[in-house]
């Protein structure tokens, strides 16, 4: 079967055509000698392809790995903080080395400096570079082990991070001291103050508080209903509304144009500093998140009601498959009912004083 072979493109200058006809007169003794000059080019050519994949760099194969897998992300943000870990430590260590040549000791040099000093970062980056680094594997980029792999691999030369890792609690106000600081939080003006009151009320997290949207809201049912893809856990949480909620929503403005239930400036939602800033005007030695431990500390030194209740009302994840696979209900009137008893008890008087503020209150 009659073929067409080139040799090169017209009029290229390394291609001339005396040139030309020795290429010609190779090919066609290669040809009688029982070979295939097309086959053969071919075969340089994949080799060629071949080479150039075992050449892809760390930073070209986490970015391959990101795109792949962007859909699987909870968030923009949490997409944004992969990005910003492995570009933060890994990268300058491993970013411009060919995925197939990384190995233990590359690893350890991302991990070494950070393994004691920022556990819980270390941790999560060794966890996407091992992730990295199974993408190029099943790409065909790199063979053999995954030396980022933590179990019979690093487990074995480096602590385990719970040893080592201290446990940071977040700062947060006695269950006593909490009703006189919502009587405090009253008497302060702006958004960032209704928004964290609605945030301790409702015992939500910063984040569920500040993206509230009116559509999520049920004024007539007292019913808040956070998305899944708005929650930590990926799944839809309804939160019942006291009257004192409701009162706050109804005094809200609702501006045409911004779904927001606590705008921000330029139609955004409030940022992420917002509350924070509340405390420290109030000085108060706490952040938002700690009202939540708050919270959970009043459920369990100052009401009968059962832990998984306390449990749902803050949309913890069930740890416990066999519980998870066996509970199907929110316990929602239950939890409208201890809802209502936290909302009582922050309004209910007591004496003394706020004691967790800062040196100086």
């Amino acid at each position: 079967k009659l073929r067409d072979h080139g040799l090169g493109p017209h009029g290229r200058h390394d291609v001339t055509l005396s040139r030309a006809r020795e290429l010609a007169g190779a090919c066609r003794e290669q040809v009688r000698a029982g070979g295939d000059p097309i086959a053969d080019k071919r075969a340089v050519l994949d080799a060629q392809r071949a080479e150039h994949g075992k050449r892809l760099t760390f930073d070209q194969a986490a970015v391959q790995f990101l795109s792949r897998k962007k859909a699987e992300f909870k968030s923009a943000k949490h997409l944004a903080q992969w990005r910003a870990t492995l570009s933060t430590y890994a990268s300058p260590v491993i970013g411009s080395m060919p995925v197939s040549l990384v190995e233990l000791a590359h690893v350890r040099a991302v991990l070494d400096p950070i393994w004691e000093t920022k556990t819980e970062t270390a941790t999560r980056v060794r966890g996407r570079i091992e992730s990295v680094l199974d993408f190029a594997a099943a790409c065909k980029h790199r063979s053999g082990d995954n030396p980022a792999r933590w179990r019979g691999n690093l487990d074995a030369i480096m602590p385990k991070p719970s040893k080592i890792a201290a446990v940071k609690h977040h700062r947060a106000l006695s269950v006593e001291d909490v009703p006189v600081f919502m009587a405090r939080l009253r008497t302060a003006d702006g958004m960032g103050a209704l928004a964290l009151r609605f945030a301790i009320l409702t015992a939500a997290r910063s984040g569920e508080v500040r993206g509230a949207t009116w559509d999520e809201i049920d004024i007539a049912a007292k019913v808040w209903t956070i998305p899944a893809e708005r929650m930590k856990a990926g799944k839809e949480h309804r939160v019942p509304l006291t009257p004192t909620a409701v009162a706050l929503l109804d005094s809200l403005p609702r501006i045409a144009g911004n779904p927001h239930v606590f705008p921000g400036a330029r139609s955004a939602p409030l940022s992420d500093m917002a509350l924070t800033a509340v405390l420290r005007r109030l000085d108060v030695d706490a952040v938002p998140h700690g009202f939540r431990s708050t919270f959970r500390d009043w459920c369990s030194e100052r009401t009968g009601y059962p832990r998984e209740v306390a449990e749902q009302a803050l949309a913890h994840a069930i740890t416990s498959a066999v519980e998870a696979a066996y509970r199907r209900g929110d316990l929602f009137v239950k939890r409208r009912r201890l809802m209502a008893d936290w909302a009582r008890f922050l309004d209910t008087p007591q004496k003394g004083s706020v004691t967790a503020m800062r040196a100086g209150a």
